[in-house]
């Protein structure tokens, strides 16, 4: 199915553009995964973004997400409220000590509890703290609906949109076969 997909390029270039999330959720727990694991990051890209049309990587190989996580760039950490994960994001050191928000979101049964805030305001501010001079992250269309309000809201601002035409399947994957 031809799908109309804009994508919205956004970026932080000064942490005093951080308007972290104001909600406080103290058994929300972020902990970074510090062995490269493939499994865990495979788990997390399909349950989180199962509902988003998050497809291109379903089809690596164990070898290729291996390559992907193994990297000292890259850095995945995960949230667990009351010891259950309940999302995760990676951050990927680049050139020009730019940090991306390479991933991040929820599992969908934890979606509209009010974590997204707190959990982007962990999130931007592991960025921060690698020495970052830039932060930045990309949503889209197919994103959850608030993707590019709550992004807004931290204080990152649009630098580009991209409109393009995407062939994608009729309906999401889900997070596994026969979810719903």
């Amino acid at each position: 199915m031809r799908t109309k997909v804009t994508t919205y390029h956004l970026e932080m270039t000064d942490p005093k553009d951080f308007r972290p999330s104001t909600k406080r959720r103290d058994n929300l727990e972020i902990r970074r995964a510090e062995i490269p694991c493939p499994e865990l990051n495979r788990f997390f890209y399909a349950a989180v973004g199962g509902n988003w049309f998050w497809i291109d990587k379903l089809k690596w190989s164990y070898d290729e997400w291996r390559k992907y996580v193994d990297r000292a760039e890259l850095h995945t950490w995960y949230a667990a409220l009351s010891g259950t994960p309940v999302g995760y994001f990676e951050l990927e050191g680049q050139s020009n000590s730019n940090v991306e928000i390479a991933y991040f979101g929820l599992l969908p049964q934890f979606v509209g509890r009010g974590l997204g805030g707190p959990f982007l305001t962990a999130a931007i501010d592991r960025a921060w703290q690698m020495n970052a001079k830039r932060v930045w992250v990309h949503t889209c269309s197919l994103d959850h609906p608030g993707a590019l309000a709550n992004y807004q809201a931290r204080g990152f601002r649009v630098f580009k949109e991209v409109v393009a035409e995407e062939e994608l399947p009729e309906k999401t994957p889900g997070p596994w076969p026969g979810a719903y």
